[in-house]
């Protein structure tokens, strides 16, 4: 399918040449899409473009910048553009502030996600949460010898669901669906919980499992 990244740091690289790698077009949307041209040379499949034209261009959308300028990426993108289309929220709000022993503060509460901020303001886009809850050097084909780790996902349209499970099945995730857009009050925290080990042992690599 057509798949367009709003974010051109190192996730959304990343995933975008995922996506390609297995086969999907991709439109990567930066508001100055000239600095990607080494990475679209790069990435096979890969193209660049404004945040508009890549929302125009998607079939399935991913956003994935600064949770601080998450809504301003969906307004620059235009939530017409995105209207009825799903979208891989893999933001985090991660507050502007130092962690204290090693974990990170949000500009959110326990009672109201991200996630469900920006489903309100956009009621017209189908959001589902993932890829929130790793670091990008393991989004896109991660081994382990316990097999494949979990991938915790949520959102109020089933459909969408649907469709980026396929995805995650593609890129070697097992998906856990926790239900409706609330469920993001529990899966954001999850990268709280990831970067510990990172920011107090500069341990990196690991990944969840749900065990049942």
């Amino acid at each position: 399918m057509r798949i367009g990244v709003l974010g051109s740091g190192t996730v959304g690289t990343t995933l975008a040449g995922g996506f390609a790698a297995h086969g999907h077009e991709v439109m990567i949307g930066s508001r100055e899409p000239a600095k990607l041209a080494d990475f679209t040379r790069q990435a096979r499949g890969v193209r660049a473009g404004t945040p508009e034209e890549t929302a125009k261009f998607a079939e399935l959308a991913v956003l994935a910048v600064k949770g601080s300028a998450a809504a301003a990426m969906v307004r620059a993108a235009g939530a017409a553009n995105l209207a009825g289309k799903a979208m891989i929220d893999v933001t985090n709000p991660l507050a502007n502030a130092p962690p204290v022993n090693g974990v990170l503060g949000f500009f959110t509460s326990l009672d109201e996600s991200l996630m469900e901020r920006l489903q309100k303001e956009f009621p017209q886009i189908r959001f589902v949460k993932a890829f929130n809850s790793v670091g990008s050097a393991r989004m896109v084909n991660p081994v382990y010898a316990a097999g494949k780790p979990s991938m915790f996902i949520c959102g109020d349209d089933q459909p969408a669901k649907a469709l980026v499970s396929g995805l995650l099945d593609q890129l070697g995730w097992e998906t856990e669906d926790m239900g409706e857009v609330e469920a993001a009050r529990a899966i954001e925290p999850l990268c709280i919980l990831w970067c510990i080990p990172g920011l107090r042992q500069n341990q990196w690599t690991h990944a969840f499992k749900l065990l049942k």
